[in-house]
C-alpha cells in the first residue's frame, strides 16, 4: 500500500509545514472544530452540511444588483456575475493583453530552463507563483480578485498556479473534492489562455450548470476509512461516479476554445477537463490559479489533508 495512504505520514509532514497551517486557526475557533491543525480533516468533520456561499443559497440574477459595489462593474461584467447561478462559470474576453501573455510564457519557460520549475504529475507546473513576481502580479490583478471576490462575497486569496505547456487531457472532476473549503462553496478558479485554444490542441471541456450537482465528498464514493489510514477506493473510483451523475441528469459537455488572453472563471463544483489533443505537435500554454476565501477552512477532502499555504 502507498505511504500517502497512512494518515500519520500526513501528520508528520503538516507538522514540519506548521507554519503554512496557521491560515486555518482562526476558521477553526469560528466554526469549533476541536482538532490540532496538523490533524486530518474533512467533510465529516462538519455536523452542518447545508452551509454554502451565498450565491449557492440564491439567484444572482436576483442578488448581485442589490450589493453596492455592482455598480462598480462594467454592463458587460454585471450581466456575466447575473449569470452566474445558472451557469456556474463566466468568459473574460481578451482579460490579459498578448504582451503580458506572452512575457508570462517567456518566464515560465526561464523557470523550466533553469530548474528553478519541474512537471509533476506528468504535465503540471506548480505554484510558478512562488518563483515569479511576474505572476504574481497577474494573479492577483485588482479588476480579476474584485470579480472572484464579488462571486463569494468575500477576500479571496490565490491558493496555487499550475501551467500547462500541452493540454491536461484530464477526465471530469470538480475542484471541490481536491481544493475543499467548510462552508462548501468557497473555492474558485481561474483558467488562463496564454495562447490561442482550439478543439487540436485540447482545450478545456466544462458542463454548463454541472457545479448545481450535490457536491461529491468521500462518504459518496468512497469506504473502508479508518482513523489511520484512507478510503480504499482508487481517484478513477471517483471520476467513474462523477461520469455518471454527469450522464444521469443530462448535462451536456462544451469546449472552450479561447483567444489569447481570454479568462475562463468557474464554480467550484463545475465539472470539467481536458479534451483529448488531436494534433500532438501542437502546444496549449494555459495558467489555471485556484483561490480561497480569506476566512473558511481550507482542506482537501480526497486525502484529509488541511491545506498549506
Amino acid at each position: 500500500m502507498d505511504l500517502k495512504h497512512y494518515k500519520p505520514i500526513h501528520w508528520l509532514y503538516n507538522l514540519f509545514h506548521y507554519k503554512e497551517l496557521k491560515h486555518n486557526r482562526e476558521a477553526y475557533k469560528k466554526y469549533n472544530i476541536k482538532k490540532p491543525l496538523i490533524a486530518s480533516i474533512s467533510s465529516k468533520d462538519f455536523p452542518d452540511k447545508e452551509s454554502r456561499a451565498w450565491l449557492d443559497t440564491g439567484d444572482s440574477n436576483l442578488l448581485a444588483s442589490q450589493k453596492r459595489s455592482f455598480s462598480h462593474f462594467s454592463s458587460s461584467i454585471q450581466k456575466k456575475i447575473m449569470n452566474w447561478s445558472k451557469d456556474g462559470h463566466m468568459i473574460l474576453e481578451n482579460f490579459f493583453d498578448e504582451d503580458t501573455c506572452s512575457a508570462m510564457n517567456e518566464e515560465i519557460d526561464k523557470l523550466v530552463k533553469s530548474q528553478k520549475l519541474g512537471f509533476t504529475q506528468g504535465n503540471k507546473l506548480m505554484f510558478a507563483n512562488k518563483k515569479s513576481s511576474l505572476i504574481k502580479k497577474a494573479i492577483n490583478d485588482s479588476l480579476l480578485k474584485n470579480i472572484l471576490g464579488f462571486i463569494l462575497d468575500k477576500e479571496v486569496v490565490a491558493f496555487q498556479t499550475i501551467n500547462f505547456l500541452q493540454g491536461s487531457q484530464q477526465r471530469a472532476h470538480s475542484d471541490s473534492i481536491h481544493m475543499t473549503t467548510y462552508p462548501l462553496g468557497y473555492l474558485i478558479a481561474a483558467w488562463v489562455a496564454l495562447e490561442d485554444v482550439n478543439a487540436d490542441n485540447g482545450p478545456l471541456f466544462y458542463y454548463p450548470g454541472s457545479h448545481k450537482l450535490p457536491y461529491l465528498l468521500n462518504s459518496d464514493f468512497n469506504e473502508g476509512e479508518t482513523f489511520l489510514t484512507l478510503g480504499k477506493k482508487d481517484y478513477s473510483e471517483y471520476e467513474d461516479v462523477l461520469d455518471e451523475l454527469v450522464t444521469q441528469h443530462g448535462f451536456q459537455q462544451r469546449e472552450f476554445h479561447a483567444c489569447k488572453g481570454d479568462v475562463f472563471i468557474w464554480h467550484a463544483n463545475l465539472v470539467h477537463g481536458g479534451a483529448p489533443i488531436q494534433n500532438k505537435a501542437l502546444t496549449r500554454k494555459s495558467m489555471v490559479v485556484h483561490y480561497y476565501a480569506s476566512d473558511v477552512i481550507k482542506y482537501h477532502e480526497i486525502t484529509e489533508r488541511p491545506s498549506l499555504i
